[in-house]
């Protein structure tokens, strides 16, 4: 799995329009305002999670977007893993065949590690960093007190 900058701002958009989406379909320009990143890329984040069926949107006056499910069954792997492609870490850290028809020295570790990241972002849900936010009196932007920081603490002090 790749961690990437389009990963952490599908999340951070994902628990943007979890916050809000109570009040009815939340813009694409809403979430850019209040997160800093352009409409443009919000779009193109957007249509690759409208296409794995975790958004739906609604078009016209009053259109915007909203959870195609229960925040509870959305993980923070599901949002990563809609929006980038899939990387092995076990093929790109330490090539799976080293060229000789072995096995890379290194292949078990990352095919390992690979499967430790899997394994946490799935077991953290959309509707865990939403309830982080709200505990934390709805700070949403990407900075040092966002959702991706909190995740980024967590992973940080599972590795240790």
């Amino acid at each position: 799995m790749r961690l990437t900058t389009r990963g952490r701002f599908a999340v951070t958009a994902m628990i943007d329009l979890g916050l809000r989406q109570h009040r009815g379909p939340v813009t694409l320009a809403g979430i850019s305002q209040r997160q800093r990143i352009s409409v443009s890329y919000l779009e193109q984040l957007f249509a690759k999670l409208r296409r794995h069926q975790l958004v739906e949107g609604s078009r016209g006056p009053g259109g915007g977007y909203r959870l195609a499910k229960p925040m509870e069954l959305v993980s923070v792997a599901d949002i990563i893993l809609a929006v980038d492609e899939p990387m092995n870490t076990a093929k790109s850290a330490g090539n799976e065949n080293s060229g000789n028809d072995q096995r890379c020295m290194t292949h078990e570790l990352w095919a390992g590690l690979n499967r430790q990241i899997i394994d946490f972002l799935g077991s953290v849900s959309l509707r865990d960093l939403i309830d982080q936010q709200k505990s934390r009196g709805l700070q949403t932007t990407a900075g040092a007190g966002s959702p991706l920081a909190a995740l980024s603490g967590a992973v940080n002090r599972s590795i240790r």
